[in-house]
């Protein structure tokens, strides 16, 4: 798809953009950079097939008479045919046919939404096939809005083997998984979303592609970087224009066709180049400019360069997650042993600077993490007690409902919706969910076996998991019980903790949002083990301070005389925590 701001200049540029093209007289312009391969022929359902031209660079093209809704694919030799790894939609699944899509069909009831400010954000994150799809998901905004969500973020969407994922094994990065919907299925929630004034956030993979159904690799080897590694494989070559342009038209995609309203980037780290997240930032930003477009980074690299005002509106704090949750669980394996050290001292430095590790090297790692945070504003960071990754990826998918006590919980709670950093929830939270989430996917034989000893193998090193026999206990990805227990639940308490909800963001929407903009942190000090009192000098330099007790001990939080102090304990947050605001 050629981008938005962009008018090809020459026959070859238009020729070297993925996917295909509809023309006029019913007829479509079929594309594949497959520089591996001196032949290629289109396949089009119940038509003879094309020979598609080559052009020096690798590129294959045909022109051939194709109406909205044809099935098409590309047939390398007698013993492999591919789908489109930029089809709009598939037939059959990620080893099937491509579907022919009309991209300007679909007539949006939300046409004149422009989104909203960043400084108004609070993100739920949910995953669409745990709700029901893209209808089951449409059904819940209407709450979703009404308690105070003003942003849904949406686990990816892109197709993947098999009818159940995570999404983070998607292969056809352009195409919406067909368990989930239709194209059209997926505009009518976006449209449905922004009618109720919420914006719509779609997590994106750029860094690694599944292992069943990703057949770049049989065409297009110099897609992937062979001197260059990531957990997932083989990194992605983004240095090389076609990969360059297969991932940056899909970012324009996404916003463009779909109108979604911003993207968060899957572990940037792993695909180690700085250049590739400026230019994409960049393009982003000259392409869409009467709309307000979030770009969000999760990126382990701590990089507050990347944070720049005409590039990334923020990045995911895991820093913040990591050390709450050691404070809450006392757990310290795994990652959480960066955090152990003294939890207090890092929670204060991370209210107070947004990053905890800004150079330092953690404990256990060969090397430093992070760059200097002090000077960004506070809203460069979305913070979080719960999500996708640090749910589904514990043995047994437990959350904190079940891992600490609900006092610690709630103030925990109030902190995160209520300080000057974006706050993002996971589904559930809202109702005090007991439901694990865990990790699943719908692969057979020997990958699903593999997925299975390897899932297991991964907490062999966890002391709770030592013993074969404990290992054996993790439910298997693959079975259709993991993906049901994963639907999130209400919890026995669950109407209390909706009452806290509703009150905190109502709060955060009429006290904080107004004075968010350039906040800045005025200082932090440490009142005892596991208790800090933070301050923060917002827009109209109102002071926010904010004091909470995760200790056993009792402390006594700093005066507040001629300060407005929220009444909290009304909502039902625990005595432990207290917010007061000073003109």
């Amino acid at each position: 798809m050629p981008r938005p701001d962009h008018q090809p200049t020459s026959e070859s540029e238009r020729l070297a953009a993925w996917g295909p093209e509809l023309l006029s007289n019913g007829r479509a312009r079929f594309r594949l950079w497959a520089p591996d391969k001196r032949a290629m022929i289109l396949e089009l359902d119940g038509a003879a097939p094309v020979t598609m031209e080559r052009s020096a660079d690798g590129w294959f093209s045909a022109v051939a008479d194709a109406e909205p809704g044809a099935r098409y694919r590309f047939r390398l030799d007698d013993e492999l045919v591919v789908p489109d790894p930029a089809s709009r939609a598939q037939s059959g699944g990620v080893h099937g046919w491509s579907v022919l899509i009309d991209l300007t069909a679909y007539r949006w009831r939300s046409a004149e939404w422009r989104g909203r400010p960043w400084e108004e954000t609070v993100i739920e994150e949910v995953h669409a096939g745990v709700l029901g799809g893209f209808p089951g998901l449409a059904e819940r905004l209407p709450e979703m809005a009404e308690r105070g969500v003003t942003a849904i973020e949406i686990m990816p969407v892109a197709a993947f083997a098999g009818s159940r994922n995570w999404g983070y094994d998607g292969v056809l990065p352009y195409a919406v998984a067909e368990s989930y919907g239709s194209p059209e299925d997926f505009k009518t929630l976006i449209d449905r979303a922004h009618d109720l004034g919420l914006m719509v956030f779609l997590d994106v993979v750029y860094n690694h592609f599944g292992p069943d159904g990703n057949y770049l690799g049989a065409y297009a080897s110099d897609f992937f970087d062979a001197d260059a590694d990531t957990p997932w494989g083989g990194a992605v070559a983004v240095s090389r224009e076609p990969v360059r342009r297969f991932f940056i038209d899909n970012a324009m995609m996404w916003l463009d066709e779909y109108r979604i309203d911003g993207l968060r980037f899957d572990a940037v780290h792993a695909i180690a180049d700085n250049a590739f997240l400026d230019e994409m930032a960049k393009e982003v930003r000259a392409a869409f400019p009467d709309r307000y477009i979030h770009l969000v980074l999760e990126n382990e690299h701590n990089d507050a360069e990347r944070l720049a005002p005409d590039l990334y509106d923020a990045q995911w704090n895991d820093d913040f997650h990591n050390v709450l949750h050691v404070l809450l669980t006392g757990e310290d394996e795994g990652y959480y042993a960066g955090f152990a050290d003294n939890p207090t001292a890092k929670l204060a430095r991370c209210l107070a600077e947004g990053f905890i590790y800004q150079g330092e090297t953690p404990p256990g790692s060969d090397h430093a993490r992070g760059t200097p945070s002090g000077g960004l504003s506070t809203t460069r960071f979305v913070s979080f007690l719960q999500n996708h990754d640090q749910t589904g990826n514990r043995a047994m998918g437990e959350r904190l409902t079940v891992l600490t006590d609900s006092d610690r919980l709630r103030a925990a709670t109030a902190l995160l919706l209520l300080m000057p950093q974006i706050p993002l929830l996971f589904m559930g939270d809202y109702e005090g969910s007991h439901s694990p989430f865990l990790f699943f996917t719908d692969f057979h034989d020997d990958l699903a076996d593999a997925v299975r000893e390897g899932r297991r193998g991964e907490f062999a090193s966890f002391s709770a998991f030592a013993d074969p026999e404990a290992r054996e206990r993790i439910p298997d990805p693959n079975a259709q019980s993991t993906f049901n227990t994963s639907r999130p639940e209400p919890g026995p308490d669950a109407e209390r903790w909706r009452r806290l909800y509703r009150e905190l963001l109502t709060l955060r929407h009429t006290q904080i949002v107004p004075r968010l903009a350039s906040a800045q942190g005025l200082g932090v000090e440490v009142l005892g083990k596991g208790a800090v009192t933070a301050r923060w000098r917002m827009a109209d330099s109102a002071v926010l301070s904010i004091a909470i007790n995760l200790g056993e001990d009792g402390v006594c939080f700093p005066d507040v005389e001629g300060e407005t102090l929220f009444e909290l304990q009304r909502a039902g947050a625990p005595a432990s925590f207290r917010a007061t605001l000073a003109a």
